[in-house]
């Protein structure tokens, strides 16, 4: 039998009081809470939950994320496995199911509701209606992820109600994925048994969710910036909102986790009992999480911290385990499997090139922060009978190369990367993965490309002109690295220093970049496949 105690402040965010006790620790769960006369003033509070989020994007595997996050608190995530879905179907979900197993903190999965997003681009695999619903009778997976297709809900589609039946028959919940739908077409999405949605970007579509019956997670990952937007609703519903991230950069996951929105919150003006609600408890509640909430019989997952306004951890317990104590984590670093579907393309720069035609140039507007684009109306650029990037007005060629099987790249034109020389190129595209660039030129556009390609996936920038050729592999599914986050995480800015360097004015240029082939999201996206009207959901012309 093992025991210990820990002495501090204890926040119990349910009676919504703070007293000093000592919390007493038996076989990993919390046997005793006991009030003292008084206690150092370090605050004892339950650990921190990711709402939403997919391990993928932080390009680390669930052991070397858990290494990272439990130095900020976290001790528990809500995460859909579906970027690796789309690369190696079910087999991908189970890689993330079994290598989450070596590590202590809780990664809670879900079964993939998309796979692929859509038929207008080419994914690695399908994860069919039979095969959801055998995960979800698996007990590791806790719920229905992000059901993306909102039109297939709307308009009676079998497969996705099928998907959502199967969750409701097991009594798991839904999550949902419908970017700015508003009023009786919310209301009508989230009738059909969705319980979630992480994609509001305006106060009035959340509340507009939430009067349907909707919960919201506010988001802020490092490129979609929900939570300035949003954070009020933590103060106005606190039972009916959470925090995630969705998408983490590990340079950011270095630096701090849900415990940095809790700060921002408090520091907002939302009651510190209030935050801590959405932060720590209402996930566990929700999708019915074995997550302890500092109450006896519990399991001892918890967090010291210096202060409730500053939020700075100290020491996190999972499974009354001391997993991280004063920024350096206890939890031993275990060797990953590599496991990937990669058909390696070599790209010619000739094979970028667009003819000129008469017309207006269909271009993507990328909003920094923001996943939603604009569709905007140029004049192309036109040299020696071809469309160009035209630096000069900010308008670069995109191109999107089927990372599954050799065929011609897809070529688009996007607004407001800002570089004025070099390309940057990207094997995390989401969903459906394939290698995605943007650049100034073909040579440098083919060769960032190919960098990708070279390594089986990974990131890129290249510059002919400065020498500069730069590559992060990533050679699980080509969406992860087998490094630390410190490793990847310095790669990683070396990469996005090169390329604001080169002018991008983008909070997080390759977050960014990987969004513009996720057709799901409005207005206009480029699949392998060709340019995606988001609005209308069909391929539109690239001049018009």
């Amino acid at each position: 039998m093992s025991t210990s105690q820990v002495v501090g402040q204890l926040v119990d965010i349910v009676e919504r009081r703070i007293y000093p006790a000592e919390v007493s620790i038996v076989d990993g769960r919390i046997a005793k809470i006991e009030p003292q006369d008084s206690a150092p003033e370090q605050f004892l509070l339950p650990g921190f939950i990711d709402a939403h989020i997919h391990i993928e994007s932080s390009m680390l595997v669930p052991t070397e994320f858990a290494r990272a996050a439990v130095l900020h608190g976290t001790v528990a995530t809500v995460s859909d496995p579906h970027e690796i879905g789309n690369v190696l179907g079910v087999a991908g979900v189970e890689y993330m199911l079994e290598n989450a197993a070596q590590s202590p903190l809780k990664f809670n999965f879900g079964a993939p509701s998309c796979v692929p997003a859509t038929t207008f681009e080419t994914a690695g695999a399908t994860i069919t209606v039979e095969q959801v619903e055998q995960l979800l009778a698996d007990p590791r997976i806790r719920y229905l992820s992000e059901m993306m297709n909102f039109p297939g809900i709307l308009y009676g589609d079998a497969d996705c109600l099928a998907k959502v039946a199967a969750a409701h028959k097991l009594d798991k919940p839904v999550d949902g994925h419908a970017p700015g739908l508003r009023g009786e077409e919310a209301a009508k999405y989230i009738a059909a048994g969705i319980t979630t949605d992480h994609e509001c970007f305006t106060r009035d579509e959340a509340l507009d969710k939430l009067a349907a019956g909707c919960k919201i997670a506010i988001r802020e990952g490092s490129a979609a910036r929900n939570f300035d937007a949003l954070v009020t609703l933590i103060g106005e519903h606190p039972h009916q909102t959470m925090l995630c991230s969705d998408d983490k950069h590990p340079d950011e996951l270095l630096t701090g986790h849900i415990n940095v929105l809790v700060q921002r919150a408090v520091s907002a003006g939302i009651d510190v009992f209030d935050a801590l609600q959405a932060a720590c408890l209402n996930p566990i509640e929700h999708y019915k999480l074995d997550v302890g909430q500092l109450r006896v019989g519990d399991p001892a997952d918890f967090v010291e911290v210096d202060s409730l306004t500053e939020f700075n951890v100290t020491r996190t317990w999972i499974d009354g385990q001391l997993v991280a104590v004063n920024g350096k984590t206890t939890i031993p670093r275990t060797e990953p499997a590599i496991v990937n579907q990669f058909v390696a393309t070599e790209v010619q720069p000739q094979q970028l090139a667009v003819d000129a035609q008469p017309g207006k140039l269909q271009a993507i507007e990328a909003l920094d922060g923001q996943l939603i684009t604009n569709r905007i109306e140029v004049a192309p650029k036109v040299i020696d009978q071809h469309i160009v990037s035209d630096v000069d007005h900010d308008i670069l060629k995109l191109a999107v190369v089927n990372r599954y099987r050799s065929e011609p790249p897809a070529i688009g034109f996007i607004k407001n990367f800002g570089i004025t020389r070099g390309a940057l190129a990207s094997s995390v595209a989401h969903d459906s993965h394939n290698v995605i660039a943007v650049g100034v030129s073909d040579d440098d556009l083919a060769d960032a490309i190919n960098a990708v390609m070279q390594a089986g996936g990974g990131l890129s920038a290249v510059c002919q002109a400065d020498s500069v050729s730069l590559v992060q592999p990533l050679p699980v599914a080509g969406l992860m690295a087998t490094g630390t986050c410190e490793e990847v995480g310095a790669a990683y800015q070396e990469l996005d220093a090169a390329v604001k360097g080169w002018g991008s004015p983008l909070r997080a240029p390759y977050m960014t970049l990987s969004f513009m082939g996720l057709l799901v999201i409005p207005e206009l996206k480029l699949s392998d496949l060709g340019l995606f009207d988001g609005g209308k959901f069909e391929f539109t012309d690239l001049v018009g």
